[in-house]
């Protein structure tokens, strides 16, 4: 995909911080944030909610949700912000994969603007390892995800080499996928989608609230394709190729399975790899967010 190099961005820079924090990776051996989530996790969703949760560290903004029932104890240092001039293009600049990032993220920031009126962009948060978001504890282990609280699409871009190695998802289109749905949730809850559906799920049952969150996530693949469809004079023969292949990869049943484990639809929380083509077809065959609903849908 062909992209123009851009600096127009808020960009926070947290690689080669101490972001440590009691609880999370400290001393006394404990189990960091895995650790910390087990126990809610248990005592709601039972054994396969546990099990569940080892594959959910790899979705795509995989503990979005879950990140916020999670603060950290303990004091942590505080993050330098880069915001304009050179150090936003030092930042972008560290490698390949930052520079593309940025130039992805702009990219799909110009698409939103056109589409939404008074648009607010989301900022980019580096991290390497481990970092600090509103949402709680930053981990590689988590994949890139969208934390509403401070509007921040967090990203390791090592997340690239495991989408390429560990998924079998290569590609820059694949990449940018990954980015463009992360943003698809900035503008869920900059539309009011994110809240609505939060307090649904905070009355709704265990099953009915992981349908809502499939849904949330589906919309999310359809606002990438909507972007990618808007963009199309960018793309390249095979890019629509590397997103259906990446939207495969991260289906629950196929990461379910990848975990030898029996897929179980009602645990699902991002939609079936199906679905997640689907959703992401949809988008690019419409270049029309209002075909998108989710909701609506069967």
């Amino acid at each position: 995909m062909r992209l123009d190099d851009s600096n127009d961005l808020n960009v926070e820079d947290q690689r080669g911080g101490n972001y440590s924090s009691a609880g999370f990776g400290g001393g006394g051996g404990g189990l960091g944030l895995i650790g910390m989530l087990f126990p809610f996790v248990f005592s709601r969703f039972g054994c396969t909610g546990v099990a569940i949760l080892a594959v959910v560290f790899f979705l795509f903004g995989g503990l979005g949700s879950i990140g916020q029932m999670v603060s950290p104890s303990g004091t942590t240092t505080a993050p330098h912000q880069t915001q304009g001039g050179s150090s936003v293009a030092e930042s972008c600049s560290v490698d390949a994969a930052s520079r593309f990032s940025c130039n992805a993220l702009a990219n799909v920031n110009q698409t939103w603007a056109k589409l939404i009126q008074g648009y607010t962009p989301p900022k980019l948060v580096f991290y390497a390892g481990n970092g600090q978001s509103g949402c709680g504890a930053a981990q590689s282990a988590m994949g890139p995800f969208y934390c509403p609280s401070d509007q921040g699409v967090y990203l390791d871009t090592g997340f690239y080499d495991e989408l390429k190695n560990r998924f079998g998802a290569p590609g820059d289109f694949a990449q940018a996928y990954v980015i463009a749905h992360e943003v698809g949730h900035h503008v869920q809850t900059l539309t009011g989608i994110s809240e609505q559906v939060s307090r649904q799920q905070a009355r709704a049952s265990r099953t009915e609230g992981n349908a809502l969150q499939v849904k949330m996530e589906l919309q999310a693949d359809c606002y990438a394709g909507v972007w990618a469809a808007r963009n199309s004079d960018r793309m390249e023969p095979g890019d629509v190729e590397e997103g259906l292949r990446a939207a495969q990869a991260i289906g629950d049943d196929t990461l379910q399975k990848a975990a030898g484990q029996r897929p179980v639809p009602d645990s699902f929380t991002h939609g079936s790899s199906a679905q997640r083509q689907f959703w992401l077809k949809r988008g690019l065959d419409s270049g029309d967010p209002r075909q998108c609903d989710t909701f609506s849908a069967n």
